[in-house]
């Protein structure tokens, strides 16, 4: 990669904004302008035009917008092989799982998408859910894997405690986010054989874990074909991912009176990431080296003997 090609800070964290400002006013349209018609007949023919487009296709772009600041964090701080050997993969594979799934019903379930997420490929796959894939994927597996090599464990652990965990977290944010997405006033997918776990089968979350063990693994072994260190990196941009899109979840859930899964989503995805982060940031482990050293220092005077 040339000099000066790679794209600067500042482009990910306005896309990284653009992101969140989209989902706050995704849930500000869903659950306080939708549930109050009477505030839509009120707006002007401007206004009117405005919220239909944006409940035509404000889902799709809070998706892209996450995509695109993904993509652009990854190219910048892994350069473009390590970015798009994993998003390729994650892109292709949770595709085809979703193709799959909406036709046969493995490996999640019966279920169908509706309108409000873009364009659907073959009809059935708003082509945005395998971007959200690689996003949510791609962020949680980076959480995960610069969390567990400051343990010091030898690198086939760290790739593959990478791969259960960050699986693990990408299917924690599904446990808060499928309920609502498909119990809301307008939703965006619905479960023709609902199931036990707030109108979805467990096996939507077999399936969740298991395409994020496959496409993350694909990822891992292609980074291995160009071995090389991963940067010293902080977390704080996929945390920051992650958490909005698991606080989006919550309150789409809260929204629809939805809160057991919001707590196995804390316990299992939330915590867990925190911990990662907490692990990976370089400042804590040196800042807990000094204070460890100060303290064996003053031990030391305290000893020395008096003159």
């Amino acid at each position: 990669m040339e000099p000066g090609m790679a794209p600067s800070p500042q482009s990910e964290r306005l896309l990284l904004f653009g992101h969140i400002i989209a989902m706050i006013f995704g849930l500000a349209g869903l659950l306080l302008v939708l549930p109050h018609p009477q505030f839509i007949a009120e707006l002007p023919d401007v206004g009117k035009v405005a919220f239909r487009w944006s409940m035509a296709g404000g889902g799709a772009v809070y998706m892209i917008l996450g995509m695109a600041a993904a993509a652009v964090y990854g190219w910048r701080v892994l350069g473009p092989w390590r970015w798009l050997t994993f998003m390729i993969p994650a892109v292709a594979l949770s595709l085809g799982s979703e193709l799959l799934g909406t036709s046969t019903g493995f490996p999640f379930g019966h279920y169908r998408y509706l309108t409000g997420l873009g364009y659907k490929i073959a009809g059935l796959v708003p082509f945005t859910i395998p971007l959200s894939w690689f996003y949510l994927g791609f962020c949680a597996y980076l959480i995960a894997r610069l969390g567990l090599r400051r343990l010091g464990i030898g690198q086939i652990w760290q790739e593959i405690g990478a791969i259960g965990f960050g699986s693990l977290l990408l299917t924690s944010w599904d446990f808060v986010l499928d309920p609502a997405m498909s119990q809301t006033n307008l939703p965006f997918w619905v479960w023709d054989i609902p199931g036990a776990f707030f109108g979805m089968p467990y096996q939507n979350f077999a399936g969740w874990f298991g395409t994020g063990v496959v496409f993350m693994t694909v990822a891992t072994l292609l980074w291995r074909l160009k071995p090389s260190e991963l940067p010293d990196l902080q977390p704080g941009f996929p945390l920051a991912i992650y958490l909005s899109n698991f606080a989006f979840a919550a309150v789409m859930s809260l929204g629809a009176g939805i809160y057991p899964p919001i707590f196995l989503g804390l316990i299992l995805g939330v915590a867990p990431a925190l911990f990662f982060y907490r692990l990976a940031r370089p400042e804590s482990r040196s800042t807990a080296v000094n204070r460890l050293q100060a303290v064996i220092a003053k031990d030391q005077q305290d000893l020395a003997p008096v003159k």
